[in-house]
């Protein structure tokens, strides 16, 4: 008899290791995937000064101006020159405004890198609207080439209809470019 209660008991233990392994390795792909969960998360609410995208320009434009302010920062393990072409525009809500930032990779080879993008005040990033952005893709510059990138955006005309956004006066899109050929640990990979 205390063999059959010795499979018994086996056989608990062995459920159970299976049950916490299940769990064990749910909890690691939620944790691999909660990067780009988040990223979608905030790209559809605009949650955390996230700017929407859009395809469709607006047809309506309001004589309110907000001043859209420009920032470049640069990983320190991309050896680019980032900056903004210009520092500020004054932006109608509903007008579509084209801006420039330029690059210039400083390497002597190829250098891949991506962008990642806030708005701040965060409150207004559900209104910042984005039609046509380098940020979307990775960007690869050629040794010593230098690119101009285009944002095209605009201020969503529901902006106008949210009392919280009655103090924004202000906005300041936010630009951090970061190294694609790098390697876990910080080298940077070889470029092919």
């Amino acid at each position: 008899m205390s063999g059959a209660s010795d499979g018994h008991a086996a056989g608990r233990h062995r459920r159970t290791v299976i049950v916490l392994s299940g769990v064990v390795l749910g909890m690691i792909a939620l944790t691999a995937a909660s990067v780009p969960l988040y990223r979608i998360f905030c790209q559809v609410t605009g949650y955390d000064g996230t700017p929407q995208r859009a395809e469709v320009i607006p047809d309506q434009t309001f004589d309110r101006e907000v001043k859209v302010r420009f920032n470049a920062d640069t990983d320190p393990n991309l050896p680019w020159r980032f900056r903004p072409e210009q520092h500020f525009v004054d932006v109608k809500v509903g007008e579509n405004k084209l801006v420039f930032y330029s690059a210039e990779n400083n390497s002597g080879q190829p250098v891949t890198g991506q962008a990642v993008f806030n708005v701040t005040p965060a409150k207004a990033g559900a209104y910042f609207t984005k039609v046509e952005c380098f940020c979307f893709t990775e960007q690869t510059l050629q040794a010593g080439q230098k690119v101009d990138m285009p944002v095209s955006f605009f201020i969503d005309p529901a902006f106008m209809d949210d009392a919280n956004m009655k103090d924004v006066t202000s906005i300041t899109l936010s630009y951090t470019f970061y190294n694609q050929n790098q390697e876990a640990g910080g080298k940077t990979a070889a470029v092919q």
